[in-house]
C-alpha cells in the first residue's frame, strides 16, 4: 500500500467522518478500509478518530494530520497535473529558430495555430541563419529549425513546409519597375545583385547564383547583405536588386517593387527540421500541426 493511498483513505474518513460513505466514496468494501486507517493510527502511534460516540470524531492528532495531509495531496495532484501536461506537450518550453525571410511564408500561421492549440507552453522564437541554425540544434540550444532550403544531416527529421518561386525585387525607382509584365531574368545580366547571406557558403546566395546561371549568365556586380531583412533594404534605398522567394512578395515593402520572371526558375523552400533524438512532445506536436495546415493547403 502506497503512502498516497493512505492519504487519500484518511482524507475520506477525514471528510465524510463515517466509515460507510467513505467506503463508498473510495469503491472499496468497509473492513480493508477500516483495517487501512488502524494501520495508519499504529504506524504514526496517534489515535486520528475518536470512535467512542455514535458519530466519529477527528482527534487533535487527526486533525493535525488532516490540515498536513490535504496540502500534501493537494501538491502532489499539482506535480503529477504539470508533470502530465508537459510530458504530453501541454506546457512548458519549445524553442524555434528560423530564417529571416520565413516571416512572410505560412510559418506565422503555423505558429498561431500552435499557440492557439498549446496556449500552457512558452514558445522562444530566434531568427538565425542557416549556420547558427545548424549550431543551436547541434548544442541542444533549439528545438525546431525553420531553414531555407534545409539543413542536411542524418540525425535531423525534416518536413517541407513550403516550395515556392523565386521572383525578382527591384528598386521602386529602376526602369525595370515600370514594366508589368514578368522580366526575362537574362535582361537584368547587367543589374548589380544584392546576396544574402554572407556566410555561410553555400547557402541561398549560391542557390541565386546558380539561377542566374541556368539563365545564361553570371552576375558580374555583386552586394553581400548578412541576412534577407539587410538584403531588401538595400534593395529599397537603390543598391541593386534581389531574388527572393515570393512569398515575401506579397507584403508591400516601400521602396521595392517585386515581379515574376521568365527563364529557368528552380524555386526555393522551407523545411522543417528537428533532431531526431529529441523525443519531446512538444517538438511532436510543432510538426503535427505544420503537417494538418500543409495538407489544408494542398
Amino acid at each position: 500500500m502506497t503512502e498516497l493511498k493512505r492519504l487519500r483513505y484518511f482524507l475520506a474518513v477525514a471528510e465524510e467522518l463515517h466509515f460507510g460513505r467513505a467506503a463508498a466514496r473510495l469503491d472499496m468494501a468497509q473492513p480493508p478500509l477500516s483495517r487501512q486507517i488502524a494501520a495508519l493510527e499504529k504506524d504514526l502511534q496517534a489515535k486520528l478518530f475518536d470512535r467512542a460516540r455514535s458519530q466519529i470524531r477527528l482527534t487533535p492528532a487527526g486533525e493535525l494530520f488532516l490540515e498536513r495531509a490535504r496540502d500534501l495531496v493537494e501538491r502532489l495532484d499539482s506535480a503529477f497535473r504539470e508533470t502530465r501536461l508537459i510530458g504530453q506537450g501541454g506546457a512548458g518550453r519549445l524553442r524555434v529558430g528560423f530564417v529571416g525571410s520565413a516571416t512572410h511564408g505560412p510559418l506565422p500561421e503555423v505558429i498561431k495555430v500552435y499557440r492557439a492549440q498549446y496556449p500552457g507552453v512558452d514558445l522562444t522564437l530566434s531568427a538565425m541563419n542557416n549556420a547558427e541554425l545548424e549550431r543551436a540544434l547541434a548544442q541542444q540550444e533549439l528545438d525546431i529549425a525553420v531553414a531555407r532550403p534545409a539543413l542536411k544531416g542524418e540525425v535531423l527529421r525534416t518536413l517541407k513546409l513550403i516550395e515556392e518561386s523565386l521572383v525578382l525585387a527591384i528598386p521602386e525607382s529602376a526602369p525595370l519597375a515600370m514594366r508589368d509584365a514578368a522580366i526575362p531574368l537574362s535582361e537584368v545580366e547587367a543589374e548589380t545583385f544584392v546576396l544574402y547571406p554572407h556566410r555561410p557558403r553555400p547557402g541561398f546566395a549560391d542557390d541565386v547564383l546558380r539561377c542566374c546561371e541556368m539563365n545564361g549568365f553570371i552576375p558580374r556586380d555583386l552586394v553581400f547583405a548578412q541576412d534577407y531583412q539587410t538584403a531588401i533594404s538595400l534593395v529599397s534605398v537603390g543598391v541593386g536588386l534581389c531574388l527572393v522567394p515570393e512569398s515575401v512578395s506579397r507584403v508591400s515593402r516601400p521602396g521595392v517593387t517585386f515581379r515574376r520572371f521568365t527563364g529557368h526558375n528552380p524555386g526555393t523552400r522551407l523545411t522543417i527540421c528537428a533532431r531526431r533524438d529529441n523525443q519531446l512532445a512538444h517538438v511532436t506536436n510543432f510538426f503535427e500541426v505544420s503537417q494538418r495546415l500543409i495538407r489544408q493547403s494542398d
